[in-house]
């Protein structure tokens, strides 16, 4: 029983919230670094999509820097509707939850996306931030999405 329990938050701790469909990608420099932009529909609010933007680097870039598991955590976000939003059964703490986490080196940095929302001004808002095991990151970036006409959650 305990194994299971075990097993079951392992899956939980690498499962991803949603995917991101990458949407765009502009070469910054001879090298072969990238800005890659992904769309990420939140899964738990149709009708709002964020757009994710980060840096990738080259395998040049890996070799001359001789760094070969990272990327930079800077990364921006955009989230606006897209469509009729409805609020489905989403976390209302003032941390909200985690909807998108993607690893950006081997084991120790991953880059994520939160929804946070504001009950008082009826907003939704989308954190990208990265997570460090070790220094932590202050890079980040915010969208906010208003929630003029939302239709309640069946």
């Amino acid at each position: 029983m305990a194994s299971r329990g075990l097993m079951a938050l392992l899956m939980a701790m690498i499962a991803t919230p949603t995917l991101a469909e990458e949407v765009g990608r502009v070469g910054v420099d001879w090298t072969g670094n990238d800005i890659v932009i992904e769309a990420l529909a939140d899964p738990k609010v149709p009708g709002v999509t964020c757009h994710l933007s980060y840096f990738e680097r080259s395998l040049i870039d890996r070799v001359s820097q001789g760094n070969w598991f990272e990327d930079p955590s800077n990364a921006s976000i955009a989230c606006r509707q897209t469509g009729p939003i409805t609020l489905g059964d989403i976390d209302r703490g003032e941390d909200g939850e985690e909807m998108f986490r993607e690893g950006r080196s081997l084991i120790l940095k991953s880059l994520r996306v939160r929804r946070v929302y504001d009950a008082e001004n009826n907003v939704l808002i989308y954190l990208a931030h990265a997570r460090e095991l070790v220094e932590g990151s202050a890079k980040m970036s915010i969208s906010t999405v208003p929630l003029w006409e939302a239709a309640p959650a069946d």
